[in-house]
């Protein structure tokens, strides 16, 4: 099978904690966790992806927002220079991550290099804290 995911959530997973909005947003996070910690792939999406789609009650969810749609196009630059590819990394584009590939997204997500998504985002400082300790209770390991 294949995990789809929007690109800003290629930063999110490297620091999830079992946090999220809601008790099923989590619930529905780890299920995403640990089919990527089993190895499928990624297709990447535009729009409500396998974390948010389940759980949308109504249209105006944020994930349609301006916001959150520059936030997927800064990620997908940031994300596709750590991993070395030539274009940003948009629709259509299809990832697997092993464990060089998350270690060298952590390493640049702990750096600052790929964080220019993360403007604005309530989990920021969440996930700025996960990277100062080392990622030591992440949910995702492959």
């Amino acid at each position: 099978m294949t995990v789809r995911l929007r690109p800003h959530h290629l930063l999110c997973m490297l620091t999830y904690v079992g946090k999220g909005y809601t008790p099923d947003f989590t619930a529905n996070y780890d299920v995403i966790v640990a089919r990527l910690g089993a190895g499928e792939d990624i297709e990447i999406v535009a729009g409500p992806d396998d974390i948010c789609a389940p759980l949308l009650a109504g249209a105006e969810h944020h994930c349609h927002n301006d916001s959150v749609v520059e936030r997927d196009r800064l990620a997908g630059i940031d994300v596709a220079q750590v991993l070395g590819l030539a274009e940003a990394i948009g629709p259509g584009a299809r990832l697997v991550i092993d464990s060089a590939r998350l270690e060298s997204m952590r390493g640049a997500f702990a750096r600052g290099a790929t964080r220019s998504a993360c403007g604005g985002c309530e989990w920021s400082d969440l996930c700025t804290g996960v990277a100062a300790q080392g990622f030591a209770a992440v949910r995702l390991t492959v």
